[in-house]
């Protein structure tokens, strides 16, 4: 199992001031729409649909993560298109939309997530160990660190999402 190690941000606003000095640098966006399978306190499993909005490619995954934190566990691998469809039509939730776009900061590759469904951009950056993550010094225009704030994860957004259809709520 890989692992996943990054931080995330609670950025005020879009960076466009930031891009338009050059610092950002806009790489790829994805138009994503995930879906959670089963979940608790520590572990989740998820099926995302994946578009690129500049090809028009579209892929499917499934992912497993468990722990909480900067720090969790991560299994992701493709799956194919009937497979998805399946498995979303049989849950029957609503998924989780957001564009995603990445980018180039300052040597770094940063994800921005724009959601559709609430009011909220998350900026991450992934690190290669834990040591990293802790010294790393984020600019201002990052806003809040929310790496350990559960009402922002995904998870957390989508079970709101869902209402009473949700058993765990």
């Amino acid at each position: 199992m890989g692992l996943e190690i990054e931080r995330k941000f609670l950025l005020p606003e879009y960076p466009d001031a930031v891009i338009r000095a050059g610092e950002l640098v806009l790489r790829l966006e994805q138009r994503i729409e995930q879906t959670y399978l089963a979940m608790d306190d520590n572990e989740e499993l998820r099926i995302r649909r994946i578009a690129d909005l500049a090809t028009g490619e579209v892929s499917y995954t499934h992912t497993f993560k468990r722990g909480n934190g900067l720090v969790r566990e991560e299994v992701e691998y493709a799956i194919s298109e009937g497979i998805y469809s399946q498995v979303a039509a049989a849950f029957g939730f609503m998924p989780l939309t957001k564009n995603r776009i990445t980018a180039e900061w300052n040597g770094r590759t940063v994800e921005i997530d724009i959601y559709d469904q609430v009011q909220l951009i998350v900026l991450e950056v992934e690190f290669g160990s834990l040591e990293e993550a802790n010294a790393f010094v984020a600019p201002d225009w990052f806003g809040e660190d929310i790496s350990s704030k559960k009402q922002y994860s995904n998870k957390t957004v989508w079970k709101q999402l869902q209402g009473e259809k949700w058993p765990g709520k």
